[in-house]
């Protein structure tokens, strides 16, 4: 996918990303990258996902009282799925030759929330531990009510005092997405009375060394 036919959408995240460290955008994701990624996630069997955990590598724990949702890697297996992996791409690219990121390589995973399943407040990397730089969230529901919940809490830099101010309650709405700064704005996930369906995927700089081949599976 080139970058040309992104052109005015990249530059946008890429502003945002330079005046604010995050973005959010509705009707984001191309039309049909959106509709073949709903379609895939919710033909997924129920073997295919796997509990959710919190930390990295040989610390990683199942922790439902820190979230409760289920998770299924993206692998490209599907032509939607690698449609969506190629425009992460061509997104990556862009931000690398326009904001010298130095991104290395992208993941991400569909998230499945049953009703009443949520996300405590939490960072997706701390400052000179983690190799996670861009974070990127993007939801896969046709009808959402405002009355459903499951919003998407995103609260200020803690660097500007703002850690316990909401600045963005984002609602999981198809084709959303929320990309930011991920050592710089805690977060977390409200429980929804229905079930609730998203992507979460990160940018990532190279982590490997002489010890550690990065990023683990």
């Amino acid at each position: 996918m080139s970058l040309e036919c992104n052109a005015e959408l990249f530059e946008k995240i890429a502003t945002d990303l330079i005046e604010h460290g995050l973005c959010v955008m509705k009707n984001a994701v191309p039309e049909r990258i959106s509709n073949d990624l709903q379609q895939r996630v919710l033909n997924l069997r129920l073997d295919q996902y796997k509990r959710a955990s919190v930390g990295r590598g040989n610390a990683q724990i199942a922790d439902r009282q820190i979230r409760s949702d289920e998770i299924c890697w993206i692998e490209g297996e599907t032509a939607g799925e690698q449609a969506w992996l190629d425009w992460m791409e061509a997104l990556q690219q862009y931000l690398n030759r326009r904001l010298f990121l130095g991104l290395f390589s992208f993941e991400s995973h569909f998230a499945h929330y049953s009703k009443g399943d949520f996300y405590e407040k939490h960072y997706d990397a701390f400052r000179g531990q983690a190799n996670r730089v861009l974070t990127v969230v993007t939801y896969l529901n046709s009808v959402w009510q405002a009355d459903y919940g499951g919003e998407l809490l995103v609260y200020g830099e803690a660097d500007k005092n703002e850690d316990n101010k909401i600045i963005h309650s984002v609602v999981p709405e198809l084709g959303t997405m929320v990309i930011f700064l991920s050592e710089l704005f805690p977060h977390e996930v409200l429980p929804a009375i229905q079930d609730r369906y998203s992507i979460a995927g990160w940018f990532r700089v190279n982590g490997s060394n002489k010890s550690n081949i990065d990023p683990p599976n």
